[in-house]
């Protein structure tokens, strides 16, 4: 399932039904910082950083890095993005909020279920965030104070193809590498090109809803 297909939302690639709740509310959410959730309610991010390991934005990218050419199969799944967000707490709680079956994350877009990996796998999921739909990770950086319009390496970069800069148009989602300084970023993302894959890309600036900015614990100017 190409990015042609959209990453808005893999509970609608299984089924699933739309839905409008806040992911990761405060008001509405006692987040869980081992859920990959995001901050307790109870607790600021920089202090749950504060009890994360050392990474910094350059780890991310490294092992987003090294997972270019994973690729889907026919049915737009079989990636070991897909099937581990299946078996997290976290998917559990996406679906009761999208609708949908368990098992039809298993071939669901997984652009951000690629982003949740990374994050999770390097130990930083409470500051990273964690979910399968663009539009709720977006608003969960944004209802913790994380988001914005400049590029920034390591950043959680949300696209619409059509230019608008409305979180609820977002469409798809991936990692800034760098800001090439003429109106375009390079970017690590998964679920694009023709075959679904995970690929290095340029993309043109006016593309961008925004960006949404993890506190790297490893480093102290993200915090």
């Amino acid at each position: 399932m190409h990015v042609l297909n959209t990453c808005v939302r893999a509970a609608l690639a299984s089924g699933a039904l739309a839905a409008a709740v806040l992911v990761a509310s405060p008001a509405a959410h006692a987040d869980n910082p081992h859920t990959g959730k995001g901050p307790a309610a109870t607790q600021s991010m920089a202090e749950i950083a504060a009890t994360l390991p050392k990474i910094r934005a350059a780890d991310v990218l490294s092992l987003a890095r090294s997972q270019v050419g994973i690729k889907e199969n026919a049915q737009g799944g079989g990636t070991k993005f897909q099937q581990w967000y299946m078996s997290t707490p976290r998917a559990r709680e996406t679906l009761a909020r999208d609708g949908g079956t368990l098992k039809g994350y298993l071939n669901g877009a997984w652009c951000d279920m690629f982003v949740s990996w990374v994050g999770d796998q390097l130990g930083i999921g409470p500051v990273m965030g964690s979910d399968a739909y663009t539009v709720e990770h977006a608003r969960w950086f944004a209802e913790h104070g994380r988001w914005g319009r400049t590029p920034k390496p390591g950043a959680v970069v949300f696209f619409n193809w059509r230019g608008s800069e409305d979180i609820d148009d977002i469409v798809h989602v991936g990692f800034v590498v760098k800001d090439n300084g003429d109106g375009t970023i390079q970017t690590i993302e998964g679920n694009t090109g023709e075959n679904g894959a995970v690929e290095e890309r340029i993309r043109p600036t006016w593309q961008v809803v925004g960006y949404g900015y993890p506190m790297y614990p490893g480093d102290p100017a993200t915090t």
